[in-house]
């Protein structure tokens, strides 16, 4: 089995920034290089699984990094990431020994398939490490200021206290707490405190012997020990109950854990970070969260600020976003136009880098050509029927017909991304923000087959 990860190499930011959260997505473990010369210092230093390298670079090039390793019998599969105007010298690559060549642009799907069989033509079988890690895309000062901080923070053991609104961020920046510690090659453990109900939550953190309960015919570890060398995350901790946080307050103070039905605690060195979205002394406040437990996780306290307060930032979140969903779809790398930007810039984004992504995602999809401009920003649908208009931009929007009724546009929308998705209805519900309910409740009005095949496109 391989553990090992993935190197990709590309010396264009977004492209590299690009495969790299792709892969990072689907649960790769993955490591870039901005060069030749970088990737041959990271595979001295690190041992990797396979490489991923664009053809063309500065200095040296895919096809260079490629001898290279060959020159020094470093027995690694390599994959080219190739224009369709050098497919030749890929063909020469493979010749040379590189496992196989992918050709701009691509699917996702298809780089994931050449992944898949050259790690099996190693003998090897891919474990996914089901990462979630992504790096931050900011040039705003406010941002590089408190990535400082964090850096310097995640060097001690001390809890950290992540607060800000949905969407900005906050599992991400735990995790970069985690990646930025001496405990980053220890497991990071995430537990979502919102989700689970009480009883299941205790159950969940501290685990339990075998008998301890009705249905507890197996002894089960807890998040708490499973995270032990490493980081626990404590997901939108406000949401919990007062009785577990007395239970929480006592495991953070004598570090250890006393698994429900348990007759000895366990020891446990782990770094705890708590996230939410509300204000904990407002809670302290009105009687929800336990004022000693607030001071216990309150050591070092993060507040990330919302997308609406690093406007900056937006442009680069818009290359990034297009670029990495260009990808995906196996689309030319498309470019976002300064009447573009200026859209996105006036935007509320109350949903913060969430809401964006998704934007971007659909604006994708529905777009066809190289440069988004303001006019292929379709208004961001909270539900369907109700557009979110931006006053000062409506001229811009679509360039839809002003006799055109809102059910007439409704309909268009919704019949184009189906067609998008090749008539997928459970994506196309996504991408719409709706529920398959609501989808399939349109679409009866609409009068399409429950097949979907043959979708009327306006």
């Amino acid at each position: 089995m391989i553990t090992r990860p993935i190197l990709v190499v590309d010396d264009e930011p977004e492209m590299r920034m690009a495969v790299y959260e792709s892969l990072t997505r689907s649960g790769y473990n993955v490591a870039t290089a901005i060069d030749g010369k970088d990737a041959i210092e990271k595979i001295y230093s690190y041992d990797f699984g396979m490489v991923i390298t664009d053809m063309k670079m500065p200095g040296m090039d895919g096809m260079n990094l490629l001898r290279e390793l060959k020159r020094r019998t470093l027995k690694i599969p390599v994959v080219m990431i190739t224009a369709y105007g050098t497919i030749d010298m890929a063909v020469n690559a493979m010749k040379l020994g590189a496992y196989d060549y992918v050709i701009k642009p691509f699917k996702y799907e298809t780089l994931e398939d050449v992944i898949k069989r050259a790690l099996g033509a190693t003998g090897e079988v891919p474990v996914k490490t089901c990462s979630k890690e992504r790096e931050f895309i900011t040039a705003d000062p406010q941002m590089l200021k408190l990535l400082s901080m964090v850096k310097i923070i995640a060097s001690s053991p001390s809890t950290i206290l992540i607060q800000g609104e949905s969407g900005t961020g906050k599992e991400v920046a735990a995790r970069f707490v985690h990646k930025m510690s001496n405990r980053a090659n220890g497991p990071f453990v995430a537990v979502n405190c919102a989700a689970l109900p009480e009883g299941l939550l205790e159950s969940e953190l501290f685990g339990f012997e075998k008998g301890a309960f009705t249905g507890a015919n197996t002894r089960r570890v807890g998040k708490f020990e499973l995270a032990n060398g490493g980081t626990l995350l404590l997901d939108e901790i406000s949401e919990m109950s007062l009785s577990l946080q007395a239970k929480l307050l006592r495991v953070i103070q004598e570090r250890e854990v006393d698994r429900i039905g348990g007759r000895l605690p366990v020891p446990l060195d782990i770094r705890i970070v708590a996230t939410t979205n509300r204000s904990l002394k407002n809670e302290v406040e009105r009687g929800t969260f336990r004022e000693d437990l607030y001071y216990r996780l309150n050591v070092f306290p993060i507040f990330l600020p919302p997308l609406r307060e690093r406007k900056g930032d937006i442009p680069l979140l818009a290359d990034f976003f297009v670029k990495k969903f260009s990808l995906m779809m196996g689309k030319n790398c498309m470019r976002i136009s300064k009447d573009a930007e200026n859209y996105l810039q006036a935007m509320e984004w109350k949903g913060n880098i969430r809401e964006f992504e998704n934007y971007i995602e659909r604006v994708v999809i529905l777009k066809d050509g190289m440069e988004i401009t303001a006019k292929d920003l379709i208004d961001d649908i909270t539900e369907i029927g109700r557009p979110v208009r931006i006053s000062r931009f409506d001229k811009l929007t679509t360039g839809r017909d002003d006799k055109q009724s809102m059910h007439e546009m409704e309909k268009d929308f919704i019949l184009k991304t189906l067609d998008n998705t090749g008539g997928n209805r459970t994506h196309a519900a996504k991408i719409l923000g709706i529920s398959i309910r609501t989808l399939r409740n349109r679409l009866k009005e609409y009068k399409i087959p429950e097949g979907g095949k043959n979708l009327p496109i306006h």
